[in-house]
């Protein structure tokens, strides 16, 4: 069952057959037995058009896991060994404890078709594909979405202290087009793919899978959950397996397109 934030409410999609759901999407977040709620509104309810597509965020938190898979260790390795950092990314990639960070409050978060940015201090710049989790209040894990966690390379592999900066600002993440809530997490095999368009034609692409993923959801989310709480609940990206190569950088006019199989495809343009 695929859920959509919309201008005019919440929708329930599934078989090409949309429905209004009457809640607020903070409450629906975090409704027990979301999963059966939905499977009861799409049977009953009135059938709606799917138009006006928003971030699938209310007023959740965006946190991120860092170095999940083995090429964005070597990436981070890359970009940092001239500043020392470099031995940091290979140790946290094998330690108990993940590496995770505060990606964006919803202001942050641009939906379907908005613009993402480029840091204007910032002379490399990627798009990282992920696949996000939504993680109510409880801590349960209850559906699926597509994340663009943007990152300023070239900050962050000058100091990683600088991380913060170099992931957090206006227009550094996008998540859609809806979220994939189901009791089961998507299979090992789903492919996550990344296009990058420039002038309206391919640029950069690049695959992965999720059996690539070194860390279990739980793992992740159950590390989130130490001493923190999130009344609200959080959208939780899990780190990304595909990095443009070095000489690679996005400009402003390029369409990042990001896919991932059975939740959907997410769009936008660079500013």
């Amino acid at each position: 069952m695929k859920l959509y934030r919309t201008r005019k409410g919440a929708v329930a999609e599934e078989g090409g057959r949309a429905v209004r759901v009457e809640g607020d999407w903070d409450a629906l977040f975090n409704r027990k037995g979301l999963h059966a709620f939905l499977r009861r509104a799409h049977a009953k309810g009135r059938p709606a058009k799917l138009a006006g597509v928003l971030a699938p965020i209310g007023s959740q938190e965006v946190w991120a896991a860092g170095v999940t898979y083995y090429r964005s260790r070597d990436a981070r390795v890359e970009e940092s060994k001239d500043a020392g950092g470099g031995d940091f990314y290979s140790r946290v990639y094998a330690a108990p404890r993940p590496e995770i960070f505060f990606k964006a409050t919803p202001h942050r978060v641009v939906g379907p078709g908005g613009p993402v940015r480029i840091r204007a201090d910032s002379k490399w710049n990627v798009p990282e594909p992920e696949l996000a989790l939504a993680v109510n209040s409880r801590g349960e894990i209850f559906g699926y979405t597509v994340c663009n966690d943007m990152s300023s390379r070239d900050i962050e592999g000058e100091n990683p202290l600088y991380l913060p900066q170099a992931k957090v600002y206006d227009g550094c993440c996008a998540l859609g087009p809806c979220l994939l809530v189901s009791p089961e997490p998507p299979p090992k095999s789903t492919a996550i793919r990344l296009e990058i368009l420039r002038g309206g034609k391919p640029a950069f692409d690049g695959s992965t899978t999720l059996a690539r993923i070194k860390r279990t959801f739980e793992e992740l989310t159950g590390w989130l959950f130490r001493d923190n709480s999130f009344p609200r609940g959080l959208l939780f990206s899990t780190g990304t397996g595909i990095v443009p190569p070095n000489e690679f950088s996005l400009r402003s006019g390029d369409r990042v397109r990001i896919t991932i199989d059975g939740v959907g495809t997410l769009e936008n343009p660079v500013a």
